[in-house]
This record gives structure tokens, C-alpha cells and sequence, in this order.
């Protein structure tokens, strides 16, 4: 019995791990990277297997760089079933199209010079006309949402003979599940348990990661594995106070970049709340995302997955009663015209990290405004445009412009969809049996190697941070 980390090995995109045992071989996850040029080239190199190969595929969850390259692996050669909760399936027959629409536009873009005409590009630059073409089409997309099986949570099921599964609830965005393998060759059996990425308990919407009393071998995610968020108390405190003083003294805009599923919910359900409690007024929200709108749509049909607080707060109309007003944009001519605004919105839009999407375009127009505010909601990737703000940058290149950064940035750590350190190590210490072998992954090189020296101090659990490509033997 074989494992394999094809991804999120000392980095925290490109989740994707290859389990391999007699008569049966499957992939957990087959996550994009992110952040760059080295993550496009990344993303582009040979899977390292046969796609045709594979028994069947698992998903944690929708996020994309956790399902980004499903198309890819189905458009060269993958014929097997995606196993993956129904919420999940649902978010995916959004987000892989949008996916595939924005690789597209890129490619569509990268064709063109500076003028908007055909570039003379070739030989000279190294390029060669797959470093032009889409990494997958709108078509293709879809083609790997017919690979889908949704599964309930807690359902016990065998995709193959020599496997038995079940999806626990992770909380951390909708649909999201910590994967419980049981797998078999010849008389051994050995128990997997991929934590995914894992909610930060006692936050809004979702309820708290299951806890899991044992496994043989375990994959840990670790984005935070060095350091605690914010109280939500402090979180709440800040973001107060960044629509206060933006909205009511500066008289500017809030644009705030957001994950289209979970972190933009999320924003949705504080606003309503901060609102009800009359600590901000009612705002004038509007949600620029198309796939945002519809993972809300999504979100609302799988209202028995929230807790019950986020039920009683957002009911049958999403919370549209405590906003002055609520709009969700799906128009390009109404995106480009939230632009024209000087003064007094909330702008909640895509890429959570800046790197795509109709937010570069909320950016360019407010980013060199003193009387905006950026909120940054979420984990920013090394190398993204999210992160160099997050890191202080003056001077910013977006869409062929350089632009001088006034406006205020504020980075709200409390609302991160991820278990920060404590609570990854509250929910490690529910293990009763000590794993044989623990390896964690999901997190920047320092973060990751600093804790699986933590575990092995604080648990005396034998772990490790591999690296992208590293085999191991699960004996």
C-alpha cells in the first residue's frame, strides 16, 4: 500500500493524493494550484499516473484547489466516478464551469498584445501554442460534472471492493467533509483519514469539525498550524469599525474580496448580524459574482447543514431584512457600473485572492482612493495579488495599470474558514489511538515542517511535512 502527495506538499494549494494498494488505485482530491506563474506551469505538467488508470476519485470539498483539475483528469482519459457529499456536487456544477470560463478568458487574454490585437509571440519566447490554450475549456467542465456521486454525511459506502468510505462534516464550507477510508490488501486492512481543510469551530453558518477517535495513517491540513486567529469578539470589533469609519466619516466604498463560496455567506450573514445588533447601519451590499450568487442560492436550498443560529438569523430570505439593500450583480454592464460609485457601497466579490475575477476590476477603481477600505477575509497564498496587499505593497500592477495603494486595508484573520493552531490541535487530541503515522500537509514549507515537530512534541506521533512527489509505504 502506496501513498503519494501530488500536491499541497509544503504548500497550501494543489491538494491531490494518490492512494495505491492491490487492485485499487484512487485519488483523494485533485486540487488547482494557485499563486503565479510557477503554479500555472504546475498545473500544466503530466499528472504522473494514468488518468485511466484510477478506480474512482474522493473530494473533501468544492474549493478549487481541491477540485480545480477534476476537467483536466477527465479530459485526458478519466472514466471512473467522483465520489463527493451532495452539497459538494452541487457547489462543483458552478464552480468548475466558472472555473474552466476564467481559464478561457485568461487564455483568450494571454493571445493579445497590450493593443487588444493578436500577439507575435513563438519560438523566440519559449512559447508553444499549449502554453496558449485553455487548461480546460467551459466543455470539458462540464463533461467532469457527469463523473459526480453525491453522498450523504455519515454514509458508509464502498466505491470499490477493497475500499469502505464515509464523508464527516469538516465545517468548513458547506458540503466540506473529513474522509474516513478503510482499505484492504489481501489480509490487512489499514484506515486513511484525510482531514481536508478544517472549519474553525464556534463561527458562524457551519457547525464544528467531527471529531475522529482514530486512523492508521492520517493527512493533516495546516494553514494555521503556526499561529490563532483573532477572537471573533476582536474580529467583529474591526470590521466595525472599517464599515463605520469608511461609509460614515471617509464617505468612501468597502470592497471586499471574497471566496464565492463560504467566506462570501459568510460576510452576508456578519453584516445582517452587526446590523440587527445595531452596531453598523444597514448597508447597501452588493454581491458581484455570479458564482457567488448562486453558491448563496445553494446554500440556502441546504439550510439543514447550518447551525441553527445562521438559520433563525438568515431564514427563508437570506437576511435581505436587515440590509438597506441587498443586490446580487450578474450583468457585466451593472459589474462595470458599481465602478462608477464614489461613495457608500459594499462591494462583495470573487477572487478571494485577488487573482481573477470581476474583483481586479473593484480593486483598479478603489485601491488609489483614500476614502476606501479593503477588506481581506480570507488566507492569501504566497505569490498572489491578494497577499502582496496583505504584505503592505505601496505600488500594485493590476490590469496594466500601475496604481498607487491608498486605500486602507484591513485583514480580518478572525473570519478564515480554517482551524487555526489550537483548534487543529483540539481536534488532533481526540484521537484516542496514536496513529502510526501522521503527515501534514496544507501549509507553507515553515508552517508545515513547525507542525509536525509540534505533533511529535506534544503527541509523541510520528509525523512529517512531505514533499510534492514523496511515495510513502503504508505497511
Amino acid at each position: 500500500m502506496k501513498l503519494t502527495f501530488l500536491g499541497a506538499a509544503r504548500e497550501v494549494t494543489g491538494s491531490s493524493y494518490l492512494v495505491e494498494a492491490d487492485g485499487v488505485r484512487f485519488l483523494v482530491d485533485c486540487g488547482m494550484f494557485q499563486g503565479g506563474r510557477e503554479a500555472r506551469e504546475k498545473n500544466r505538467r503530466p499528472f504522473g499516473f494514468d488518468p485511466a488508470g484510477l478506480d474512482f476519485v474522493i473530494l473533501t470539498h468544492a474549493h478549487i484547489d481541491h477540485s480545480g483539475l477534476l476537467p483536466r483528469l477527465v479530459a485526458e482519459g478519466y472514466r471512473g466516478p467522483v465520489h463527493a457529499t451532495r452539497a459538494t456536487c452541487d457547489l462543483l456544477a458552478v464552480m468548475l464551469p466558472d472555473s474552466a470560463h476564467i481559464q478561457e478568458k485568461e487564455a483568450e487574454y494571454a493571445r493579445l498584445d497590450r493593443f487588444g490585437e493578436p500577439a507575435r509571440r513563438g519560438a523566440a519566447e519559449g512559447e508553444t501554442a499549449r502554453d496558449t490554450a485553455p487548461l480546460y475549456t467551459v466543455a470539458e467542465a462540464r463533461a467532469a460534472l457527469g463523473r459526480l456521486n453525491g453522498v450523504d454525511y455519515d454514509l458508509e459506502i464502498a466505491p470499490h471492493p477493497a475500499v469502505r468510505c464515509a464523508f464527516r462534516d469538516a465545517g468548513h464550507i458547506l458540503g466540506s467533509a473529513i474522509v474516513e477510508l478503510w482499505v484492504d490488501e489481501g489480509a490487512k486492512r489499514r484506515k486513511l483519514v484525510f482531514s481536508g481543510d478544517l472549519g474553525q469551530p464556534a463561527r458562524p453558518l457551519l457547525h464544528d469539525p467531527t471529531p475522529i477517535p482514530d486512523a492508521d495513517y492520517l493527512v493533516v491540513e495546516s494553514t494555521y498550524g503556526n499561529r490563532d486567529h483573532k477572537t471573533m469578539k476582536a474580529t467583529e470589533d474591526e470590521l466595525v469599525e472599517a464599515i463605520n469609519d469608511t461609509l460614515e466619516r471617509k464617505g468612501g466604498n468597502v470592497v471586499v474580496p471574497a471566496f464565492a463560496v463560504g467566506r462570501t455567506q459568510d460576510m452576508l450573514y456578519l453584516f445582517a448580524e452587526l446590523s440587527r445588533q445595531g452596531r453598523i447601519p444597514k448597508l447597501t451590499v452588493f454581491v458581484d459574482s455570479p458564482m457567488a450568487t448562486a453558491a448563496t442560492e445553494i446554500t440556502l436550498k441546504h439550510m439543514a447543514l447550518l447551525d441553527a443560529e445562521t438559520q433563525r438569523l438568515m431564514g427563508r430570505h437570506g437576511g435581505a431584512a436587515h440590509f438597506r439593500k441587498l443586490g446580487f450583480i450578474e450583468d457585466v454592464e451593472e459589474s462595470k457600473a458599481l465602478d462608477r460609485i464614489k461613495g457608500g457601497a459594499v462591494i462583495i466579490s470573487a477572487s478571494g485572492m485577488c487573482e481573477a475575477g470581476r474583483v481586479k476590476f473593484h480593486l483598479r477603481a478603489n485601491l488609489g482612493r483614500r476614502e476606501s477600505s479593503v477588506l481581506i477575509t480570507g488566507f492569501q497564498a504566497a505569490g498572489t495579488f491578494g497577499r502582496r496587499l496583505v504584505d503592505g505593497a505601496k505600488q500594485v500592477r493590476l490590469l496594466g495599470e500601475d496604481i498607487t495603494v491608498r486605500a486602507d486595508i484591513y485583514t480580518l484573520g478572525g473570519l478564515s474558514a480554517h482551524a487555526d493552531r489550537s483548534a487543529l490541535l483540539a481536534w488532533l487530541g481526540h484521537f484516542t489511538n496514536k496513529p502510526r503515522r501522521v503527515f501534514v500537509v496544507h501549509g507553507e514549507e515553515e508552517v508545515a515542517t513547525g507542525f509536525a515537530a509540534m505533533l511529535a512534541t506534544q503527541f509523541g506521533w510520528d509525523a512529517i511535512a512531505p514533499t510534492n512527489g514523496r511515495s510513502v509505504v503504508l505497511d
